[in-house]
C-alpha cells in the first residue's frame, strides 16, 4: 500500500472526524482510503462503523444466538482488518464501532450519538446501482447533520489520491 504524506503542520488538528461505513466491498475500501488520506492531510480523526445486519431468519434460541454471534465475530474481524488497513496507510488509529440493526437507521443513530462527526464518507459501487446506503443517504443528504462524501467506485486510486 502507498504511504500517505503527513500533514504540513503536525500540530494543526482540526477537530474533524470522518465516519466511514466499513464492509467487505471494494467501494468501502475506496472510501476508507479517501478518508485516511484526507484525515492525515487535515489533522482529522477517523471513525469506522461496521454494520451487522439484522438476521433474516429466526431460529430456535441457541441456534439464533449462534447465528448472531457468528455475524458479530465476522463484523469484529472486518473492523480489525479495516483498522489495520487505515494504520498501514496513514498511521492513524481509528475509533471503531460495531453496531447491529438496519443500515440507515444505525448510521443515523451513530451520527446522533457522535455530533463530532463532520463528514460521512461512503463508497458508491461502480455498477449501475451505487448501493443501498449510498442511494439512501444521497437521497437524504439534506437531512444529515454532517457533510456527505461519496467516493465513486469507478475512480482510479490515483484519482482518489489526487483529491484527498
Amino acid at each position: 500500500m502507498t504511504q500517505i504524506d503527513p500533514p504540513r503542520d503536525e500540530k494543526a488538528a482540526t477537530g474533524r472526524v470522518y465516519l466511514v461505513i466499513v464492509d467487505e466491498t471494494a467501494e468501502a475500501a475506496r472510501a476508507l482510503r479517501f478518508a485516511a488520506r484526507r484525515a492525515l492531510r487535515t489533522g482529522a480523526q477517523v471513525h469506522l462503523l461496521v454494520l451487522v445486519p439484522p438476521s433474516d431468519f429466526v431460529a430456535l434460541g441457541s441456534i439464533q444466538a449462534t447465528i448472531e454471534e457468528e455475524a458479530r465475530d465476522k463484523a469484529d474481524l472486518l473492523a480489525s482488518l479495516a483498522a489495520g488497513s487505515l494504520a498501514s496507510q496513514s498511521g492513524l488509529t481509528p475509533t471503531i464501532a460495531v453496531r447491529s440493526g438496519d443500515g440507515p437507521d444505525t448510521v443515523r443513530a451513530y451520527l446522533r450519538e457522535h455530533p463530532e462527526v463532520s463528514a460521512l464518507v461512503i463508497g458508491a459501487a461502480a455498477g449501475a446501482s451505487p448501493g443501498l446506503l449510498t442511494t439512501h443517504f444521497a437521497a437524504q443528504a439534506g437531512t444529515l447533520p454532517c457533510v456527505l462524501m461519496i467516493v465513486p467506485g469507478g475512480a482510479a486510486e490515483a484519482r482518489i489520491d489526487a483529491v484527498s
